[in-house]
């Protein structure tokens, strides 16, 4: 894991955020939010803690939205397969017809 250049906590928590939009970075999201945590609590652990619980809570609605996202694609996929089966139904429907 690389090491955070210096920056201000905002950069941090901006960065951190960024990284846990992704399922595949969430390992190095949670090591930048660490790092920021770390030097937070320093400072004041009062605030640091609630920060702790908000990132908890933000990486939690990640986590959702990236599961709604792939149920909306999924669902997507199955709506245009039905579409498809039911025009290829119907052209079925439509040529049986027409040979009788």
């Amino acid at each position: 894991m690389k090491t955070v250049v210096a920056q201000s906590p905002m950069d941090a928590l901006k960065a951190a955020m960024q990284l846990a939009q992704s399922v595949e970075n969430q390992g190095q999201a949670h090591e930048a939010f660490h790092q920021l945590y770390e030097e937070t609590r320093a400072d004041n652990p009062e605030f640091a803690t609630m920060l702790q619980m908000l990132w908890r809570e933000y990486v939690a609605t990640q986590r959702s939205a990236a599961f709604w996202q792939e149920l909306c694609q999924v669902e997507k996929h199955l709506s245009e397969r039905i579409t498809e089966s039911h025009i290829q139904l119907r052209q079925n429907y439509l040529r049986l017809m027409q040979e009788q």
